[in-house]
Protein backbone atom coordinates (compact mmCIF):
# COMPACT_ATOMS: atom_id res chain seq x y z
CA UNK A 1 0.00 0.00 0.00
CA UNK A 2 0.88 3.63 -0.82
CA UNK A 3 -0.33 4.70 2.61
CA UNK A 4 -0.79 1.80 5.58
CA UNK A 5 -3.00 1.67 8.08
CA UNK A 6 -0.48 1.58 10.71
CA UNK A 7 3.66 2.18 10.47
CA UNK A 8 5.29 0.91 13.55
CA UNK A 9 8.61 1.75 12.26
CA UNK A 10 8.54 5.17 12.51
CA UNK A 11 7.61 5.30 16.12
CA UNK A 12 10.17 2.82 16.92
CA UNK A 13 13.34 4.69 15.14
CA UNK A 14 13.51 7.55 17.60
CA UNK A 15 13.55 4.78 20.56
CA UNK A 16 15.10 2.27 18.67
CA UNK A 17 19.22 2.57 20.68
CA UNK A 18 16.75 2.54 24.17
CA UNK A 19 14.82 -0.33 23.16
CA UNK A 20 17.37 -2.41 22.07
CA UNK A 21 19.15 -1.73 25.11
CA UNK A 22 16.14 -3.14 27.18
CA UNK A 23 16.04 -5.87 24.92
CA UNK A 24 19.78 -6.69 25.63
CA UNK A 25 19.63 -6.48 29.10
CA UNK A 26 17.02 -9.38 29.41
CA UNK A 27 18.99 -11.43 27.32
CA UNK A 28 22.23 -11.07 29.05
CA UNK A 29 20.03 -12.02 32.47
CA UNK A 30 18.41 -15.01 30.82
CA UNK A 31 15.18 -14.66 33.02
CA UNK A 32 12.98 -14.94 30.11
CA UNK A 33 9.62 -15.50 32.27
CA UNK A 34 8.67 -13.35 34.88
CA UNK A 35 11.40 -11.92 35.22
CA UNK A 36 12.30 -8.62 37.23
CA UNK A 37 11.39 -6.44 34.21
CA UNK A 38 7.79 -7.81 34.21
CA UNK A 39 7.27 -6.47 37.93
CA UNK A 40 8.36 -3.20 37.05
CA UNK A 41 6.32 -2.87 33.93
CA UNK A 42 3.19 -3.54 36.25
CA UNK A 43 4.02 -1.41 38.82
CA UNK A 44 4.60 1.21 35.92
CA UNK A 45 1.33 0.87 34.61
CA UNK A 46 -0.55 0.81 37.55
CA UNK A 47 0.77 3.91 38.18
CA UNK A 48 0.02 5.55 35.21
CA UNK A 49 -3.53 4.57 35.09
CA UNK A 50 -3.92 4.93 38.69
CA UNK A 51 -5.04 1.23 40.11
CA UNK A 52 -3.75 -0.46 43.09
CA UNK A 53 -2.63 -3.33 40.76
CA UNK A 54 -1.97 -4.28 37.46
CA UNK A 55 -1.23 -7.91 36.29
CA UNK A 56 0.03 -9.17 32.91
CA UNK A 57 -0.94 -11.82 31.02
CA UNK A 58 -0.06 -13.23 27.58
CA UNK A 59 -2.59 -11.65 25.41
CA UNK A 60 -5.64 -8.71 25.26
CA UNK A 61 -8.06 -12.14 24.64
CA UNK A 62 -6.49 -14.03 27.84
CA UNK A 63 -6.45 -10.78 30.00
CA UNK A 64 -10.39 -10.77 28.97
CA UNK A 65 -10.71 -14.39 29.84
CA UNK A 66 -9.12 -14.27 33.19
CA UNK A 67 -10.48 -11.15 34.41
CA UNK A 68 -14.18 -12.91 33.86
CA UNK A 69 -13.18 -15.99 35.31
CA UNK A 70 -11.44 -14.29 38.29
CA UNK A 71 -14.26 -12.18 38.90
CA UNK A 72 -16.57 -15.68 39.73
CA UNK A 73 -18.24 -15.57 36.47
CA UNK A 74 -19.22 -18.77 35.18
CA UNK A 75 -21.44 -21.50 34.15
CA UNK A 76 -25.14 -20.22 34.65
CA UNK A 77 -24.30 -16.64 34.07
CA UNK A 78 -25.02 -13.51 31.68
CA UNK A 79 -22.93 -10.98 30.59
CA UNK A 80 -24.13 -8.58 28.64
CA UNK A 81 -21.42 -7.09 25.92
CA UNK A 82 -22.03 -4.96 22.62
CA UNK A 83 -22.00 -7.24 19.44
CA UNK A 84 -19.93 -4.30 17.93
CA UNK A 85 -16.48 -5.11 18.73
CA UNK A 86 -13.87 -8.20 17.90
CA UNK A 87 -15.02 -11.89 18.48
CA UNK A 88 -12.84 -11.89 22.07
CA UNK A 89 -15.03 -9.73 23.92
CA UNK A 90 -17.99 -12.38 23.16
CA UNK A 91 -15.87 -15.59 23.18
CA UNK A 92 -14.49 -15.17 26.20
CA UNK A 93 -17.27 -15.06 28.18
CA UNK A 94 -18.51 -18.44 26.63
CA UNK A 95 -15.75 -19.67 27.25
CA UNK A 96 -15.71 -19.22 30.74
CA UNK A 97 -19.40 -21.08 30.52
CA UNK A 98 -21.47 -17.88 30.70
CA UNK A 99 -24.41 -17.18 28.11
CA UNK A 100 -23.43 -13.78 25.97
CA UNK A 101 -26.16 -11.52 25.73
CA UNK A 102 -25.86 -8.90 23.41
CA UNK A 103 -27.17 -5.03 23.37
CA UNK A 104 -27.37 -2.50 20.72
CA UNK A 105 -24.91 0.66 20.80
CA UNK A 106 -25.72 4.01 20.58
CA UNK A 107 -26.28 6.10 17.41
CA UNK A 108 -24.86 9.05 18.84
CA UNK A 109 -21.53 8.79 16.68
CA UNK A 110 -19.54 6.83 19.39
CA UNK A 111 -20.35 3.37 18.68
CA UNK A 112 -20.56 2.13 22.22
CA UNK A 113 -23.10 -0.35 24.13
CA UNK A 114 -26.16 1.95 24.84
CA UNK A 115 -27.36 1.81 28.75
CA UNK A 116 -30.89 2.23 27.75
CA UNK A 117 -30.57 -1.71 25.55
CA UNK A 118 -28.25 -2.94 28.83
CA UNK A 119 -31.16 -2.31 31.54
CA UNK A 120 -33.51 -4.05 28.87
CA UNK A 121 -31.38 -7.30 28.70
CA UNK A 122 -31.19 -7.31 32.50
CA UNK A 123 -32.14 -11.14 33.69
CA UNK A 124 -32.19 -12.89 37.58
CA UNK A 125 -29.14 -15.03 35.97
CA UNK A 126 -27.25 -11.53 34.54
CA UNK A 127 -23.81 -10.99 36.32
CA UNK A 128 -21.70 -8.87 34.98
CA UNK A 129 -21.52 -6.13 31.94
CA UNK A 130 -18.40 -5.59 29.86
CA UNK A 131 -18.60 -2.74 27.99
CA UNK A 132 -15.90 -1.75 24.83
CA UNK A 133 -14.42 1.37 24.67
CA UNK A 134 -14.84 1.35 21.05
CA UNK A 135 -12.23 3.02 18.81
CA UNK A 136 -10.98 4.50 21.50
CA UNK A 137 -13.67 6.70 22.44
CA UNK A 138 -14.86 5.81 26.54
CA UNK A 139 -18.38 4.18 26.62
CA UNK A 140 -21.05 6.08 28.91
CA UNK A 141 -19.85 4.70 32.16
CA UNK A 142 -21.46 7.08 35.10
CA UNK A 143 -24.78 5.26 33.30
CA UNK A 144 -23.78 2.06 33.45
CA UNK A 145 -21.88 1.98 36.82
CA UNK A 146 -25.12 3.41 37.95
CA UNK A 147 -27.26 0.34 36.59
CA UNK A 148 -24.54 -1.84 37.67
CA UNK A 149 -24.62 -0.72 41.27
CA UNK A 150 -28.35 -0.72 40.80
CA UNK A 151 -28.47 -4.45 39.85
CA UNK A 152 -25.39 -5.78 41.98
CA UNK A 153 -23.21 -6.26 38.55
CA UNK A 154 -19.59 -6.67 38.26
CA UNK A 155 -18.61 -4.45 35.20
CA UNK A 156 -15.58 -5.51 32.90
CA UNK A 157 -14.16 -2.77 30.79
CA UNK A 158 -12.73 -3.72 27.34
CA UNK A 159 -10.26 -1.46 27.20
CA UNK A 160 -8.57 -3.11 24.02
CA UNK A 161 -8.46 0.30 22.21
CA UNK A 162 -8.73 2.84 24.64
CA UNK A 163 -5.66 2.89 26.89
CA UNK A 164 -4.80 6.24 27.61
CA UNK A 165 -8.45 7.47 27.10
CA UNK A 166 -9.73 9.05 29.63
CA UNK A 167 -13.51 9.50 31.21
CA UNK A 168 -14.89 12.48 33.90
CA UNK A 169 -16.59 10.17 36.16
CA UNK A 170 -18.38 11.35 38.80
CA UNK A 171 -16.43 14.67 38.27
CA UNK A 172 -13.15 13.19 38.66
CA UNK A 173 -11.54 12.38 35.34
CA UNK A 174 -9.99 8.91 35.11
CA UNK A 175 -8.08 6.60 33.03
CA UNK A 176 -10.50 4.29 31.29
CA UNK A 177 -9.99 0.84 33.08
CA UNK A 178 -10.39 2.47 36.39
CA UNK A 179 -13.90 2.27 36.56
CA UNK A 180 -15.34 -0.63 37.01
CA UNK A 181 -14.29 -3.99 38.88
CA UNK A 182 -11.48 -4.79 36.22
CA UNK A 183 -10.21 -3.24 33.04
CA UNK A 184 -8.71 -5.62 30.67
CA UNK A 185 -6.21 -4.29 28.64
CA UNK A 186 -4.38 -5.43 25.15
CA UNK A 187 -0.61 -4.93 23.82
CA UNK A 188 -0.91 -5.83 20.13
CA UNK A 189 1.46 -4.14 17.92
CA UNK A 190 -0.80 -1.55 16.44
CA UNK A 191 -2.60 -0.74 19.62
CA UNK A 192 -1.67 2.86 21.27
CA UNK A 193 0.78 0.92 23.38
CA UNK A 194 2.12 -1.82 21.22
CA UNK A 195 4.42 -4.63 22.14
CA UNK A 196 6.42 -6.68 19.37
CA UNK A 197 3.78 -9.27 19.89
CA UNK A 198 1.07 -10.64 21.84
CA UNK A 199 0.58 -9.18 25.36
CA UNK A 200 -2.20 -7.70 27.68
CA UNK A 201 -3.06 -6.66 31.17
CA UNK A 202 -5.68 -6.79 33.65
CA UNK A 203 -6.05 -3.54 36.40
CA UNK A 204 -8.29 -4.01 39.77
CA UNK A 205 -8.12 -2.14 42.78
CA UNK A 206 -9.69 -5.43 44.74
CA UNK A 207 -6.89 -7.33 46.52
CA UNK A 208 -8.44 -10.52 46.26
CA UNK A 209 -9.18 -10.34 42.60
CA UNK A 210 -6.01 -9.12 41.36
CA UNK A 211 -4.06 -12.76 43.58
CA UNK A 212 -6.91 -14.73 41.78
CA UNK A 213 -5.37 -13.73 38.61
CA UNK A 214 -2.06 -14.01 39.71
CA UNK A 215 -2.54 -17.65 40.20
CA UNK A 216 -5.06 -18.27 37.29
CA UNK A 217 -1.96 -16.89 35.16
CA UNK A 218 0.29 -19.59 36.00
CA UNK A 219 -1.31 -22.35 35.94
CA UNK A 220 -3.56 -21.97 38.98
CA UNK A 221 -0.50 -22.06 40.85
CA UNK A 222 0.50 -18.92 43.80
CA UNK A 223 3.17 -21.16 45.30
CA UNK A 224 5.73 -23.45 42.81
CA UNK A 225 4.13 -26.75 42.59
CA UNK A 226 0.99 -26.34 44.66
CA UNK A 227 -2.27 -25.51 42.50
CA UNK A 228 -5.07 -24.38 44.13
CA UNK A 229 -7.15 -24.60 40.68
CA UNK A 230 -7.04 -25.11 36.89
CA UNK A 231 -5.45 -21.93 35.40
CA UNK A 232 -3.75 -20.94 32.10
CA UNK A 233 0.10 -20.60 31.31
CA UNK A 234 -0.37 -16.69 30.35
CA UNK A 235 2.63 -14.90 31.12
CA UNK A 236 3.87 -11.62 29.74
CA UNK A 237 7.33 -12.67 28.85
CA UNK A 238 9.81 -10.71 30.38
CA UNK A 239 11.40 -8.83 26.63
CA UNK A 240 8.17 -7.60 25.51
CA UNK A 241 7.80 -6.62 29.65
CA UNK A 242 11.20 -4.40 28.90
CA UNK A 243 9.80 -3.52 25.60
CA UNK A 244 6.55 -2.04 27.06
CA UNK A 245 8.16 -0.49 30.18
CA UNK A 246 9.72 1.80 27.43
CA UNK A 247 7.25 2.52 25.13
CA UNK A 248 5.39 3.16 28.14
CA UNK A 249 6.92 6.46 28.74
CA UNK A 250 5.86 8.09 25.42
CA UNK A 251 2.77 6.95 25.15
CA UNK A 252 0.54 9.91 26.29
CA UNK A 253 2.55 11.73 23.68
CA UNK A 254 1.74 9.59 21.12
CA UNK A 255 -2.01 9.89 22.14
CA UNK A 256 -1.49 13.62 21.50
CA UNK A 257 -0.35 13.31 18.53
CA UNK A 258 -3.41 10.85 17.62
CA UNK A 259 -5.55 13.35 18.58
CA UNK A 260 -4.23 15.89 16.49
CA UNK A 261 -4.29 13.85 13.39
CA UNK A 262 -8.04 12.99 14.49
CA UNK A 263 -8.83 16.65 14.11
CA UNK A 264 -6.52 17.01 10.80
CA UNK A 265 -9.16 14.52 9.29
CA UNK A 266 -12.30 16.14 10.78
CA UNK A 267 -11.39 19.42 9.51
CA UNK A 268 -10.86 18.26 6.17
CA UNK A 269 -13.53 15.76 5.84
CA UNK A 270 -16.09 18.01 7.37
CA UNK A 271 -19.13 17.67 5.40
CA UNK A 272 -18.29 15.25 3.43
CA UNK A 273 -18.92 12.22 6.13
CA UNK A 274 -19.58 11.73 9.63
CA UNK A 275 -16.38 12.29 11.55
CA UNK A 276 -15.43 11.15 15.33
CA UNK A 277 -16.71 12.84 17.89
CA UNK A 278 -15.62 13.21 21.11
CA UNK A 279 -18.20 13.72 23.95
CA UNK A 280 -18.05 16.30 26.82
CA UNK A 281 -16.29 14.88 29.47
CA UNK A 282 -14.14 12.33 27.67
CA UNK A 283 -10.89 11.70 25.95
CA UNK A 284 -10.32 9.76 23.12
CA UNK A 285 -7.38 7.17 23.30
CA UNK A 286 -7.67 7.60 18.76
CA UNK A 287 -6.74 3.95 18.32
CA UNK A 288 -9.02 4.19 15.19
CA UNK A 289 -10.26 6.78 12.74
CA UNK A 290 -13.73 5.88 11.64
CA UNK A 291 -16.08 7.61 9.37
CA UNK A 292 -19.44 7.24 8.52
CA UNK A 293 -20.84 6.94 5.53
CA UNK A 294 -24.90 7.55 4.26
CA UNK A 295 -25.19 4.17 2.87
CA UNK A 296 -23.57 0.64 2.13
CA UNK A 297 -23.44 1.61 -1.50
CA UNK A 298 -21.70 4.71 -0.40
CA UNK A 299 -19.22 3.06 2.17
CA UNK A 300 -18.41 0.08 -0.39
CA UNK A 301 -18.29 2.76 -3.35
CA UNK A 302 -15.08 5.00 -1.72
CA UNK A 303 -13.27 1.66 -0.09
CA UNK A 304 -13.17 0.32 -3.99
CA UNK A 305 -11.66 3.75 -4.73
CA UNK A 306 -9.00 3.55 -1.93
CA UNK A 307 -8.18 0.47 -2.55
CA UNK A 308 -7.34 1.20 -5.96
CA UNK A 309 -5.37 4.17 -5.20
CA UNK A 310 -3.36 1.99 -2.98
CA UNK A 311 -4.70 3.59 0.62
CA UNK A 312 -5.06 1.15 3.30
CA UNK A 313 -8.32 1.30 4.97
CA UNK A 314 -10.51 -1.44 7.34
CA UNK A 315 -14.31 -1.97 8.10
CA UNK A 316 -14.28 -2.51 11.87
CA UNK A 317 -16.53 -4.37 11.83
CA UNK A 318 -18.40 -5.84 8.88
CA UNK A 319 -21.02 -8.32 10.58
CA UNK A 320 -22.21 -7.90 14.08
CA UNK A 321 -21.44 -10.97 16.45
CA UNK A 322 -24.87 -11.38 16.71
CA UNK A 323 -25.22 -12.05 13.30
CA UNK A 324 -22.19 -14.19 12.76
CA UNK A 325 -22.25 -18.22 12.45
CA UNK A 326 -20.96 -18.75 15.84
CA UNK A 327 -23.49 -17.28 18.14
CA UNK A 328 -26.48 -18.74 15.72
CA UNK A 329 -27.53 -20.90 18.91
CA UNK A 330 -28.39 -17.85 20.57
CA UNK A 331 -31.10 -17.06 17.95
CA UNK A 332 -30.86 -13.20 17.17
CA UNK A 333 -32.06 -12.58 13.69
CA UNK A 334 -31.46 -9.58 11.48
CA UNK A 335 -33.85 -6.73 13.21
CA UNK A 336 -32.82 -7.01 16.72
CA UNK A 337 -30.26 -4.69 17.16
CA UNK A 338 -31.05 -2.26 14.33
CA UNK A 339 -28.34 0.18 15.37
CA UNK A 340 -25.92 -2.04 14.69
CA UNK A 341 -27.11 -3.31 12.18
CA UNK A 342 -26.56 -0.19 10.33
CA UNK A 343 -23.61 1.28 11.82
CA UNK A 344 -21.99 -1.58 10.41
CA UNK A 345 -22.76 -1.15 6.87
CA UNK A 346 -21.83 2.75 7.04
CA UNK A 347 -18.62 2.92 8.94
CA UNK A 348 -14.88 2.72 7.09
CA UNK A 349 -11.30 3.46 9.09
CA UNK A 350 -8.55 5.49 7.76
CA UNK A 351 -4.86 5.44 8.55
CA UNK A 352 -4.10 6.56 12.06
CA UNK A 353 -0.58 6.35 13.79
CA UNK A 354 0.67 9.37 15.32
CA UNK A 355 3.41 9.50 12.96
CA UNK A 356 1.05 9.99 9.91
CA UNK A 357 2.03 13.02 7.75
CA UNK A 358 -0.24 16.32 6.78
CA UNK A 359 0.46 15.32 3.15
CA UNK A 360 -0.46 11.73 3.71
CA UNK A 361 -3.61 13.14 5.59
CA UNK A 362 -4.13 15.39 2.33
CA UNK A 363 -3.59 12.62 0.25
CA UNK A 364 -5.88 10.62 2.07
CA UNK A 365 -8.50 12.81 2.53
CA UNK A 366 -8.91 14.40 -1.06
CA UNK A 367 -9.43 10.38 -2.20
CA UNK A 368 -12.44 9.85 0.01
CA UNK A 369 -13.89 13.56 -1.14
CA UNK A 370 -12.69 12.78 -4.58
CA UNK A 371 -14.81 9.26 -4.28
CA UNK A 372 -17.95 10.69 -2.56
CA UNK A 373 -18.34 12.92 -5.40
CA UNK A 374 -18.65 10.16 -7.86
CA UNK A 375 -20.94 8.36 -5.74
CA UNK A 376 -23.30 11.26 -5.77
CA UNK A 377 -22.65 12.55 -9.51
CA UNK A 378 -23.32 8.61 -10.51
CA UNK A 379 -26.73 8.50 -8.37
CA UNK A 380 -27.96 11.70 -9.84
Amino acid sequence: MKIPMVDMLRGYRPIQKETEEAIKKVLEKAHFILGEEVNEFEKDFAAFVGSKHAISVASGTDALRIAIIASGIGEGDEVITTPFTFIATSETISQAGAKVVFADILDDGTYNIDPVSIEKKITSKTKAIIPVHLYGHPASMDEIMKIAQKHNLIVIEDCAQSFTGKYKYQGQWKQLGTIGNCGTFSFFPAKNLGAFGDGGLITTNDDKIAQKIKTIRNHGSSQRYLYEMEGYNSRLDTIQAAILKIRLKHVAKWTEMRNEVMKKYNAALKGVCQTPIVKENCYHSCNYYTIQFSSKEERDFVQAHLNKQEIANQIYYPICLHLQKAYEKLGYKRGDLPVCEKIQDRVLSLAMYPEISDEEIKIITSEVKEAVNSFKKAKV
